[in-house]
């Protein structure tokens, strides 16, 4: 699956860990068929890749890019689901839309394209890969409502790789912590001062000037996760997940620790981060 003639369809790959994980494939000989809801892409990845235009919320569209990419291509041996985006604050504050709304591009966008490439990758064989969190393991206060997408996308994939055991098709996850990119700014952009609930300051303290978001100093390269992301494209049997970086992986581990044990640990890191944000 790394010779020239390997199909990749990558989506939110625009900025971030989808452009990186854009450029990676094309590096390793891949055809890639880069994805975004918004049509403007980086000059290197317009330039050696296929760029369309997908919103993975349309179903009809969704559809439609598979098709296409089978009519050009003759075959896909990647999906990569890495489109997506928080909406940050406490559960509470965060309307319903806002939370129903980014469940349709974590969650059920996947879901269509899985149901979109699994007919025609069946009869050769392929690649589901889907760039989730530790956040779908460990929930952090203040990103609830993403954390509960990322938890159902993981849940979903574990299903859909129990089912397709017999099936020439496998699926993996990769699981970073934080990540350097605009991600951040786009979670806390949607940050309301006048819905604030006065019981949650010190959520919100750890939002803005903690590294609960952008996980500051911790925070891996997209390039980074875009070699995670390769690997699991190309590895022989692939992992069913792919933790990016120790501090994903100790996340990963204090799911396992009692909830009298984890809750402290997440509320000490916001406020302790916060203080060091403010200091530094």
């Amino acid at each position: 699956m790394t010779d020239d003639d390997a199909v990749a369809l990558i989506t939110g790959a625009a900025s971030g860990i989808g452009a990186a994980t854009a450029l990676a494939f094309a590096d390793a000989g891949w055809t890639v068929y880069a994805t975004d809801v918004r049509p403007e892409f980086p000059d290197d990845v317009s330039e050696r890749c296929r760029c369309l235009e997908l919103d993975v919320t349309d179903a009809e569209r969704c559809a439609a890019v598979v098709d296409r990419i089978f009519d050009e291509a003759g075959r896909l041996d990647c999906l990569v689901n890495n489109a997506g985006y928080a909406v940050a604050g406490p559960v509470e504050d965060v309307s319903t839309d806002a939370a129903r709304e980014q469940f349709d591009v974590l969650v059920h966008g996947p879901h269509r394209l899985a149901r979109a490439v699994l007919p025609l990758m069946r009869e050769r064989g392929g690649r589901i890969v889907t760039v989730s969190s530790v956040l779908g393991q460990a929930a952090s206060p203040g990103l609830g409502t993403y954390a509960a997408g990322k938890a159902a996308v993981e849940s979903m994939t574990d299903a859909l790789r129990i089912e397709l055991a017999d099936e020439p098709v496998h699926v993996a996850l990769v699981e970073p912590a934080w990540v350097d990119t605009g991600f951040a700014d786009g979670a806390l952009d949607g940050l309301d001062a006048a819905d604030r609930t006065p019981a949650y300051d010190r959520t919100y303290d750890a939002l803005e000037d903690g590294w609960v978001v952008d996980g500051g100093p911790l925070a891996a390269s997209p390039e980074t996760v875009a070699a995670s992301v390769l690997a699991a494209a190309t590895d022989d049997p692939p992992r069913a997940r792919y933790p990016v970086g120790p501090f994903a992986a100790f996340v990963r581990w204090t799911h396992w620790l009692p909830a009298r044990v984890q809750d402290p640990i997440h509320r000490a890191f916001g406020r302790a981060s916060a203080a060091l944000g403010r200091w530094l």
